[in-house]
């Protein structure tokens, strides 16, 4: 079972794949890590988005779909599916990734965009191992798994944050008309119970 997972900033996608993952034996698959895997290794295909980066110019959809089909075709991703995080972002995205990949099913969570700004003012990163953490529940300034100091990225600041979602409306709209018929919405403002729905879900298609 293939799947994607749609959602603004903070919206738990991450959280939520991390528990799809334990829970259910998915591949997460992000193009970001996939991108820095291509690089690190010296691929073909890392060297050719490397030369995008440097130009400071987006990888080209035949590049970063390219790398996708690639990871997804491996024998770790058959045995029980996919999780795709972050990709698609666009329709043309999609129509690509339709020619190399079946799409069971897009979870799409949603959330107050005051929630949204709430949770971004609160949320710190690790500068060493990358550990997230939100302010509401945890309020030291190190990291508890390497004790590393905890940071406030600049794009995870209130201004950077309303230009990310405004971005997000105008390539997230059209990609939820583009998978309406495998659509599964959830509010995802209680993560707990968010993750009790979309679990009763995977339980209900993996039977």
């Amino acid at each position: 079972m293939n799947i994607i997972l749609l959602g603004p900033q903070f919206s738990g996608k991450g959280t939520l794949a991390r528990q799809m993952v334990k829970d259910f034996g998915f591949v997460q698959v992000s193009l970001g890590d996939l991108f820095r895997e291509n690089i690190q290794n010296g691929t073909e295909l890392g060297k050719l988005a490397q030369g995008y980066m440097n130009q400071g110019v987006l990888v080209p959809n035949e590049v970063s779909m390219k790398i996708l089909e690639e990871r997804v075709k491996t024998d770790d991703c058959k045995k029980v599916g996919v999780i795709l995080d972050g990709v698609p972002r666009t329709i043309e995205q999609a129509e690509i990734l339709s020619k190399f990949m079946n799409i069971d099913a897009v979870i799409l969570l949603t959330l107050p965009r005051e929630e949204i700004m709430s949770r971004c003012t609160g949320r710190r990163t690790c500068s060493k191992c990358g550990e997230i953490y939100n302010t509401s529940f945890y309020d030291k300034t190190t990291c508890k798994e390497c004790g590393a100091p905890l940071i406030q990225r600049d794009d995870d600041k209130p201004e950077s944050i309303k230009t990310r979602l405004e971005v997000y409306d105008k390539m997230t709209t059209p990609l939820i008309n583009f998978y309406a018929d495998k659509l599964f919405e959830v509010d995802s403002t209680d993560s707990s119970a968010a993750y009790k729905l979309v679990k009763n879900f995977l339980e209900g298609h993996l039977k």
